[in-house]
C-alpha cells in the first residue's frame, strides 16, 4: 500500500495540501515502511503565476473553480497507486475531488510523517474535517 503526504520539507506534513511543493510517497507492506519516494508538485505560488483569477468560487469556497478541479484531477492521476492522501490542511475542492477519485483523504493535526504512517497502519490516525477550508 502507498500513502501520500503533502510536505514542505520532505519530513513533515504540510499545513496546506495545495501550497506544499512535495508529495512524500510511503510504501507500506505487512505493517512496515519499505520505501519512500519524493515527488515534486506545483504549489500555489507557481500556480498563481499561471492564472489571473482567484481560486475561490462565488460561494467563497476554496478550490472549486474549474481550473482548480482540473488540477486536482491531474494530481489524482499521479496518486493513482496510492490508497490515501494526508495533509494537515486542505481546501474543500481538493478534498472533494481527491475523494471522488477513490482516494482516502485525511486531514490531521499530526506533523511528523513517520508518526502519521504508524498511526495510519494501526487505524488510529484521526481525520479532522474542521481543518478543511
Amino acid at each position: 500500500m502507498q500513502i501520500a503526504f503533502a510536505s514542505d520539507d520532505k519530513k513533515t506534513i504540510s499545513r496546506h495540501f495545495g501550497a506544499a511543493p512535495y508529495l512524500v510517497l510511503m510504501e507500506v507492506k505487512e505493517g512496515k515502511i519499505v520505501g519512500r519516494e519524493i515527488v515534486e508538485k506545483l504549489g500555489h505560488e507557481e500556480l498563481i503565476e499561471e492564472e489571473d483569477s482567484p481560486q475561490i468560487d462565488a460561494g467563497g469556497r476554496h478550490g472549486f473553480t474549474p481550473t482548480a478541479s482540473e488540477r486536482h484531477k491531474d494530481l489524482a492521476i499521479t496518486l493513482a497507486d496510492c490508497r490515501a492522501v494526508i495533509a494537515r490542511g486542505m481546501g474543500l475542492g481538493a478534498y472533494e475531488d481527491l475523494k471522488g477519485s477513490g482516494l482516502e483523504v485525511i486531514v490531521t493535526d499530526v506533523k511528523d510523517i513517520d508518526e502519521a504512517v504508524s498511526l495510519y497502519i494501526r487505524g488510529k490516525l484521526t481525520h479532522l474535517p474542521d481543518r478543511l477550508h
